[in-house]
């Protein structure tokens, strides 16, 4: 049986995101990127919660959202695991959400005035993150 991994993440308080967003967001990358392996287990909520120092239902909503989405097992009794990788959504619906996704960040560097050399260059820097994993 595999041990509790503990999840290195942490909570910005001056995120306009809503902390369970922030947590959900954290565990998806971490998924993504391959930091968090198939088949690990993941702290309890209430373990979680006091590490995050924030309400357990909190976590336990975060907890849902990425079971629900499928990137978590609940095994009864055992606690969650970080599910078997799967195509979560249709291909039509991926691109859909790229495009979404894109839209919300030109808008959004169009407000602060860059040049769209600097913004492409951030952006290819933030998503080499990625990068290890589809390597592997």
């Amino acid at each position: 049986m595999s041990r509790t991994q503990p999840l290195m993440i942490q909570i910005a308080t001056g995120d306009a995101r809503p902390i369970v967003k922030q947590i959900v967001d954290a565990v998806r990358l971490k998924i993504a990127t391959g930091e968090l392996l198939t088949g690990v287990q993941l702290p309890s909520v209430r373990g979680l919660a006091q590490q995050l120092t924030v309400n357990p239902n909190t976590v336990a909503k975060a907890y849902a959202e990425l079971t629900a989405e499928g990137w978590l097992d609940a095994r009864q009794g055992l606690g969650l695991y970080v599910a078997t990788p799967r195509q979560r959504l249709s291909d039509s619906e991926r691109e859909r959400r790229l495009d979404d996704a894109i839209q919300r960040f030109v808008h959004e560097v169009a407000a602060l005035d860059y040049p769209p050399q600097h913004a492409l260059a951030r952006l290819d820097d933030a998503l080499r993150v990625l990068a290890p994993k589809k390597l592997a």
